[in-house]
């Protein structure tokens, strides 16, 4: 592949998936990043479907694999929380191209009164465990997704362990958890 072709260039130029995407979805590109040569975007949570599907099934990108969703909760930072008008929470998804070889990090901002972000298993059918484990992690919702329940922890399950808030020792689980009983 030639310097041309290839997503970073020495010259500084922006990485053409950062070039592609801005000019599809101008108003939906919160920010654009490249550090220690990994390229992240932080998009609008209304855009963050629609972008993603054009890094899926633009010919030129391709962005075919689907490697992780998840989310991170920055209430205890104030330098990111005021950039992303106090958005507590972060989706954030892993993509791979198996075309370019190329890795790129999509962030969503969410901030805990519109707690929920569309689901991307229509895109990549194994987002559905992935995304259930953020539902079961953080309280994230995902909007249509064909089967949003815990996964990880039992139904009846108060609290999501992996937010900050939660108490480190957590609530008493361990001296009244039921090993034995299963979920629904």
């Amino acid at each position: 592949m030639s310097e041309e072709e290839n997503d970073t260039t020495s010259s500084g130029k922006s990485p053409v998936v950062f070039e592609r995407v801005k000019e599809q979805f101008q108003d939906g590109v919160l920010d654009l990043s490249e550090e220690f040569d990994e390229l992240s975007l932080v998009a609008h949570r209304d855009s963050v479907y629609e972008i993603l599907e054009f890094l899926k099934n633009d010919a030129k990108l391709s962005y075919d694999f689907l490697v992780d969703v998840t989310a991170v909760d920055y209430s205890q930072m104030e330098d990111v929380l005021t950039k992303y008008d106090y958005a507590r929470f972060m989706v954030v998804y892993h993509l791979y191209s198996y075309k370019t070889g190329d890795r790129l990090r999509v962030k969503a901002p969410v901030h805990e009164k519109e707690l929920s972000v569309r689901t991307v298993t229509s895109l990549w059918k194994g987002a559905a465990w992935l995304e259930r484990e953020v539902y079961d992690m953080f309280g994230i919702t995902f909007e249509n997704h064909p089967n949003l329940r815990r996964i990880l922890m039992p139904d009846d399950f108060e609290g999501y362990p992996l937010c900050k808030d939660y108490p480190l020792r957590g609530r008493g689980e361990r001296e009244t958890f039921d090993f034995e009983r299963q979920n629904a």
